[in-house]
């Protein structure tokens, strides 16, 4: 029933489209820019009739092209055609940021198969298990780090829907919070860098990737913060919808070698100074050394980011070394001293006697003779070997000191004070449940935040160029599944778990490879067949059109950014992400420059907006990843039902984002000073 109702609502919808161009067309006077326009039409209807995207905009673009080039010349039109296929396709294949693509792919699947996000959510649930709806918080913040990692929502929300939504409708929740926080957080990876879609919008507007990524960083967590505070209201005022944990859920086992220890005190830290100090109560030297190393890997932590800030604040100013430029009587000019000039630099030519012209009588000069070529140094050694000569004096040029740091700024002991306060508070709370926890943190959380912050800082830090930073995460990730497959099977057979773990990364890659260039495949065609499509628009001169009907309406920048949003949530219920970037962002960014939008800021607007995509019928893949892999009970209209308020969310977040544009405009500013 629930599919029925899908199909008549794509129907309509389509019925809709197909109507509005039997009357809107002028069929008795057809210009070349109502063909155009119909070529736009008919594409959105048999995308969503469901042929394939990249052939269908190749094919549609050819046709379209032809009947262009015909109403010119007809005997050149089929090679027109052909010439034009060529040099669009090979237009993306020498594209050099499409490259990052199949890398940030690869990555992806094998971080999903490196068997650590079951990991990760465990210990996240029972990190956040004091919060209201625990395990729905878990499970948006593992989803945001997952999507961190990888950047595929498919993958990121099936294997979501196989170990949270159990573990959710297991412990009371409600069917729709359950699927609306899985479905809502997997399409985070749309967002949060390293993300496809920013790569292919930076393709397709001529922006920057690199800033694209610093830009989407904060709006990305401002979205995931935002689904978490909803999450934790809908708990608080409908406890029913999200449970509490039970006492058994929540506790935390403590090792039995740590069990000495843990009667004689509640706090770990101070137990573990303690038997260091000798009151070890029968546990091997060895095991409080090494739980007081990991216990106080928060506190090196943060005082490693003390240092490098104080290193930072403190640098001195760098100073330029202009000896050779005050010899050669420049240095009043670059230094900035006073000579006569009113700001120092290079002195105007005075302006009365202008320029001197050449004597007239002698005319040009005869080179010297080779003797008179003499060099200054062989001037110099000429008088050192005369009779009677003496060497000169050689000054000894003095050392030159270190130069002294700058005095530590007041925000410096402000943050040193802040951080100090939050260790305090750390290990005065720093129980032996929590040091279990943290210790699975450890082995879940942070090899993979390593990961991402090895990536991601390297592309925003300027060390790497996004291509080289995905090469550098692909690598990464294989260390990472090897690692785990490895720890993974060394508890079960320590003898077999070699041989176990090479077959698998075996398999892994096999897979990994597959999928990578099955997914690169597809954006690449995406590509060819919208750059084909563009062409075609551009030639019919459906662009004309459009700008003189955007322009007409004498439209002020907000209003212009609020149509354009508006039209792009819209096309998110029946269009995919990937159609709409390729499709309607060419006929968007020509407009920007008219209404002195920045191509980045509207980006980041779009890609905020474009989630939707994923949460929003009939095309919401979202809901049918997650529908693959629910129980038999959980329905599509449950699924559409609890994904409704998140749509809401994003909708306020696109607003945050407009009305504070600093959001994401502030961190490319500082690094990039835009």
């Amino acid at each position: 029933m629930t599919v029925r109702k899908e199909l008549w609502f794509g129907f309509s919808l389509m019925a809709l489209i197909v109507l509005a161009i039997l009357v809107l067309t002028p069929w008795g006077s057809l210009t070349n820019g109502h063909l155009g326009l119909l070529m736009l039409a008919l594409i959105v209807v048999t995308i969503m009739l469901g042929f394939p995207t990249a052939f269908t905009l190749m094919g549609m673009g050819v046709f379209f092209a032809w009947l262009a080039y015909r109403s010119v010349d007809p005997d050149l039109a089929v090679r027109q055609v052909l010439d034009l296929m060529v040099q669009r396709t090979y237009a993306v294949m020498s594209n050099d940021v499409l490259i990052a693509v199949p890398l940030f792919v690869f990555m992806g699947y094998l971080v999903e198969r490196a068997a650590l996000i079951e990991q990760l959510f465990k210990s996240l649930h029972l990190a956040l298990a004091r919060l209201p709806g625990s395990l729905a918080v878990a499970t948006i913040v593992t989803c945001a780090i997952f999507a961190t990692a990888t950047g595929i929502v498919g993958a990121v929300v099936t294997l979501m829907g196989l170990l949270a939504l159990p573990a959710m409708l297991r412990a009371g929740y409600s069917t729709r919070l359950s699927a609306g926080a899985i479905t809502a957080g997997g399409t985070l990876g749309i967002m949060i860098p390293p993300s496809v879609l920013l790569i292919v919008y930076g393709a397709t507007a001529g922006v920057s990737v690199v800033q694209l990524y610093a830009g989407a960083f904060f709006p990305g967590l401002m979205l995931a913060a935002l689904y978490v505070l909803y999450v934790i209201m809908v708990a608080k005022v409908w406890p029913k919808s999200a449970p509490p944990l039970s006492a058994d859920d929540a506790r935390v086992p403590i090792p039995a070698r740590l069990q000495p220890l843990a009667t004689n005190g509640r706090n770990a830290f101070t137990g573990l100074v303690a038997a260091i100090g000798g009151r070890s109560l029968g546990v091997p030297a060895r095991t409080v050394a090494g739980q007081l190393v990991v216990t106080l890997l928060p506190a090196i932590t943060v005082l490693a980011i003390a240092w490098v800030a104080w290193l930072g604040a403190t640098r001195p100013a760098e100073l330029v070394d202009i000896t050779g430029l005050e010899q050669a009587g420049l240095a009043s000019g670059i230094a900035g001293e006073s000579t006569g000039q009113e700001e120092g630099g290079l002195a105007e030519p005075p302006a009365e006697e202008g320029l001197a012209k050449p004597p007239a009588e002698e005319g040009l000069a005869e080179p010297p003779a080779e003797d008179a070529l003499a060099t200054p140094q062989a001037d110099a050694d000429a008088a050192r070997s005369a009779p009677g000569a003496q060497a000169p004096a050689v000054k000894a040029k003095p050392a030159a000191a270190a130069p002294d740091r700058l005095a530590t700024p007041t925000w410096f002991w402000i943050f040193l004070g802040g951080s100090v306060a939050f260790l305090a508070f750390v290990y005065a709370m720093w129980t032996w449940a929590r040091l279990e926890i943290f210790k699975r943190l450890l082995s879940s959380f942070f090899p993979l935040a390593l990961l991402i912050l090895a990536v991601l800082g390297s592309i925003v830090f300027g060390f790497a160029t996004p291509t080289e930073a995905a090469a550098i995460g692909a690598f990464g990730g294989f260390v990472l599944a090897a690692i785990y497959r490895y720890t993974g099977h060394l508890r079960v057979n320590a003898r077999t778990a070699t041989g176990t773990t090479i077959r698998e990364l075996g398999s892994i890659l096999k897979e990994s490879s597959f999928l990578t260039a099955k997914t690169s495949a597809m954006v690449c065609w995406l590509f060819v067949g919208s750059s084909i499509f563009s062409a075609a628009f551009a030639l019919l001169g459906g662009q004309e059109i459009i700008n003189a009907w955007v322009l007409s309406m004498d439209l002020t920048p907000i209003q212009f950014m609020i149509l354009a949003q508006c039209i792009i949530f819209l096309l998110g219920w029946p269009l995919e992400w990937t159609e709409i970037i390729v499709i309607f962002m060419p006929i968007f960014i020509p407009l920007l420059a008219h209404f002195q939008i920045d191509p980045l800021f509207f980006g980041l607007l779009v890609a905020l907006n474009l989630q939707t995509a994923f949460l929003s019928p009939p095309v919401a893949m979202a809901a049918f990843y997650l529908k693959g892999v629910a129980p038999p009970h959980v329905t599509l209209n449950q699924i559409f039902a609890g994904m409704l308020p998140f749509m809401g969310i994003q909708v306020v977040a696109v607003v945050l984002l407009y009305v504070f544009p600093a959001i994401g405009l502030w961190l490319p500013g500082v690094l990039y000073g835009r």
